[in-house]
């Protein structure tokens, strides 16, 4: 939880018209986060200037994170205050590793980055599949964008 930097210009535009000044439309990205189908208990979902904050209860640790990114990679939101939690794990269970996050870079592919993080270009997939339903495309990654890199 906590402070988590993006790029503010980099993302997808999800804008309203406030007051004549254009600003990141809130039921925008909730409908962005429904709609890629991240189910998040009691979600809230604040906007101030260029700072999203968002509280509730994820599935997992895995939607907690997709949702951050999501909402980071919304163009004109600078910083995430993920409130968000997780319930316990069953008894037993060990806790689900926490990802880290990687800021794509001009001349960045997957399988580069998976040189760079795990040290196998061909474990790009992993970084792949733990960014769907964001990325449709492993070819398609663009400066700026923030990915979850989560741990082998």
């Amino acid at each position: 939880m906590g402070l988590i930097d993006f790029v503010k210009d980099a993302g997808k535009g999800l804008f309203a018209r406030v007051g004549g000044k254009e600003q990141v439309d809130r039921e925008a990205v909730l409908e962005a986060i429904s709609k890629h189908g991240f189910r998040i208990d009691n979600l809230q979902l604040s906007v101030d200037d260029d700072v999203a904050t968002i509280s509730g209860t994820a599935r997992n640790q895995a939607d907690r994170e997709k949702v951050v990114v999501l909402v980071g990679n919304t163009k004109g939101i600078a910083r995430v205050d993920n409130r968000l939690e997780v319930p316990p794990p069953a008894p037993q269970a060990p806790p689900e590793p926490e990802s880290t996050y990687y800021e794509v870079k001009s001349g960045d592919s997957l399988s580069k980055i998976a040189k760079a993080q795990y040290g196998d270009a061909m474990k790009y997939p992993v970084i792949f599949e733990a960014n769907k339903p964001m990325l449709e495309d492993p070819n398609k990654i663009y400066p700026g964008q923030v990915l979850r890199i989560p741990p082998l």
